[in-house]
């Protein structure tokens, strides 16, 4: 069984996980959608990052050894404001992009997982949990309001490294005359007329965004669970407030053991935004045609914890890969997943690592190696593989592809005794011109069918005559 080493974001190095909450059991907790809208391509990420992180824990302990919690949100001031908006009735504007979401993540290959909580479901596990905190100090009641008091735990603020003082000056802070402190954080508010509210000792009303993960979590893994994931926007406040809220609610357990946040995406090298016109959702770029496998490849190729930037070239990239591995293992059954390949995604989900693997099994041949391999990280399975149906590479194509590579390696190493270069320059022209990118090295040489690849022009290469070549 591989070591699975990932990077605690509270502790700010690499740790062993060791699932000793129950051994051998591994739980992990993620922070899902709040549902108003089409989830954007941002949203994705963590939804990929930590699916894949999901694929491999049941790799390595057992599929029936893995409980996974994503969250849905769907009680939130932003959801209230949509239904203002367009006097649509919240559950059905709720129920639409829920139904969206999970439409748009099985494109991109994100498996369902173990426990979906909707927060509405939840309401009287957070009273539960806010009447403790009151009753142990730790929260209090202000003008139908209830508030944690976040002077009330020293460890404030150890998990995104800032003092209070740091995250006053840096957070959009609600002064409110209730507040005892600017820092505390809303646990409970009143609901006006017209929005979601349920009865509660403080009257009818609503929980803060921040308890109903903390209730979620506790419901459904304990006290204590293994890995607690999200997006690094939701560190300050979200997770910040989860943990404190939640060690002083059960301080004998301790809540997440290992955190772990993605980094943000870009697109086209700057910061995605409706003002840019760069913003995107996933169903803009399925809708283009852009396949959720490709969509999900890119986002590999970048190591989880560094910001990733979407771009058009990237795409075009990834398709011709996926078109060529695809042309490989098709047909084939899985084998093992390559020890390398399993030891890059345990060193804190080295996906680019990985991926650099699945090129190397490609140019070796190893088909089923590469097709498992490949699986584990949710590429080339068969949920993903209509998209190719129609594609240009057959098994035909790969078959010439790999006459023209030998070929294309033989005058290489001519050209190299005699200096003369005119017929591997014929030959990559002619390859270019079928859609075929060439990508010569050291190490070899790669020929990777392109999006606007020419079988029959390939085909008409490859069936030259000696004498014209």
């Amino acid at each position: 069984m591989a070591e699975i080493r990932l990077r605690d974001s509270r502790t700010r190095r690499e740790v062993p996980l060791e699932p000793t909450v129950v051994p051998g059991k591994v739980s992990l907790y993620v922070c899902g959608p709040t549902v108003y809208d089409r989830a954007h391509l941002g949203n994705a990420r963590p939804a990929i990052v930590f699916d894949v992180l999901f694929r491999l824990l049941r790799h390595v302990y057992g599929e029936h050894a893995v409980t996974y919690v994503r969250n849905i949100t769907d009680v939130d001031d932003k959801i209230n404001a949509r239904a203002a908006e367009t006097g649509r009735p919240i559950a059905d504007i709720t129920a639409e992009t829920t139904r969206w979401f999970h439409e748009d993540m099985a494109a991109l290959g994100v498996l369902p997982p173990t426990h979906e909580p909707r927060a509405t479901a939840y309401i009287a596990q957070m009273v539960a949990m806010i009447e403790r905190l009151v009753a142990r100090g730790h929260a209090y009641a202000a003008d139908g309001h209830v508030l944690f008091s976040v002077e009330s735990f020293s460890d404030y603020g150890a998990l995104s490294g800032r003092s209070v003082d740091d995250m006053i000056a840096g957070a959009r802070v609600e002064v409110a005359p209730y507040k005892r402190d600017p820092m505390d954080f809303v646990l409970w508010k009143p609901s006006a007329e017209g929005e979601p509210g349920w009865e509660s000792p403080w009257g009818r009303g609503r929980p803060g965004w921040h308890i109903e993960c903390s209730a979620m979590s506790h419901a459904l893994l304990g006290e204590t669970f293994d890995i607690h994931g999200g997006g690094n926007d939701l560190m300050f406040p979200h997770h910040e407030n989860e943990l404190a809220q939640s060690a002083c609610a059960h301080p004998g357990g301790g809540f997440a053991r290992i955190w772990m946040h993605n980094e943000m995406l870009q697109v086209e090298g700057k910061k995605m935004s409706k003002s840019l016109g760069n913003f995107f959702t996933v169903r803009d770029l399925l809708d283009r045609g852009i396949p959720g496998e490709v969509i999900r490849f890119v986002f590999l190729s970048t190591h989880y914890r560094k910001p990733m930037d979407w771009t058009d070239d990237k795409a075009k990239h990834a398709e011709a890969t996926l078109r060529k591995w695809r042309a490989l293992t098709g047909g084939v059954p899985p084998g093992d997943v390559h020890p390398e390949v399993e030891r890059a995604l345990a060193d804190d989900l080295n996906t680019p690592r990985a991926l650099a693997e699945l090129h190397r099994l490609a140019n070796e041949g190893d088909s089923t190696a590469l097709r498992a391999s490949a699986e584990v990280m949710g590429l080339l399975t068969d949920d993903l593989g209509g998209w190719t149906a129609a594609g240009p590479a057959s098994g035909a194509d790969m078959t010439c592809l790999v006459e023209l590579k030998d070929q294309l390696g033989a005058a290489r190493e001519a050209a190299k005794a005699s200096g003369d270069f005119t017929e591997v320059d014929r030959l990559k022209a002619a390859l270019k011109a079928a859609g075929v990118e060439v990508r010569m090295s050291k190490e070899g040489i790669d020929l990777v069918p392109g999006v606007d690849f020419d079988g029959e022009r390939l085909r008409a290469l490859a069936a030259e005559p000696e004498a014209g070549r």
